[in-house]
C-alpha cells in the first residue's frame, strides 16, 4: 500500500484530519458519504494509500482493488440497495469526470440509474 499524500483531501478524511461521515474503515478502505450526492446512497470508497487513481494501479495492486470492490458490495447491503440494485464507478483523469485525484469509487443506489452518455 501506497503512503498517505498530506497535501491530498480524501488521504485526511482517511487519517481522520477532516471531519466526514465515514460510513466503514479498515487497514486497507475507507468509505464515507458523498457531500453532494447524486442519489440517496452515494457513498464514496478510497484506498487510504495515495493512488491518483486506477491507471496509477498495477497488478501489485489487485488485492487492494478486489478489497475495495467486496467492501462496496458490502456497504450495499448494509444500505439496503443490495437487491434493488446499485451502480460502482470510478472516474480516471480530466476526460472520465476525475476532479479529485486520489483512487475513488463512487457506490451509487436508491433510485433507478440511468446512464446518459453525452
Amino acid at each position: 500500500m501506497k503512503a498517505f499524500n498530506d497535501d491530498c483531501i480524501f488521504c485526511k478524511i482517511a487519517k481522520k484530519e477532516i471531519p466526514s461521515e465515514i460510513v466503514y474503515q479498515d487497514d486497507q478502505v475507507t468509505a464515507f458519504k458523498d457531500l453532494s450526492p447524486l442519489a440517496p446512497v452515494h457513498i464514496l470508497l478510497i484506498p487510504n494509500g495515495h493512488y491518483a487513481s486506477l491507471s496509477d494501479c498495477d497488478a501489485a495492486d489487485s488485492a487492494l482493488i478486489g478489497h475495495l470492490m467486496i467492501v462496496a458490495a458490502q456497504i450495499a447491503a448494509a444500505q439496503g440497495i443490495d437487491q434493488s440494485g446499485y451502480r460502482v464507478v470510478t472516474n480516471c483523469g480530466s476526460d472520465g469526470g476525475q476532479t479529485v485525484h486520489h483512487l475513488h469509487f463512487h457506490l451509487l443506489g436508491g433510485r433507478p440509474l440511468v446512464f446518459n452518455a453525452q
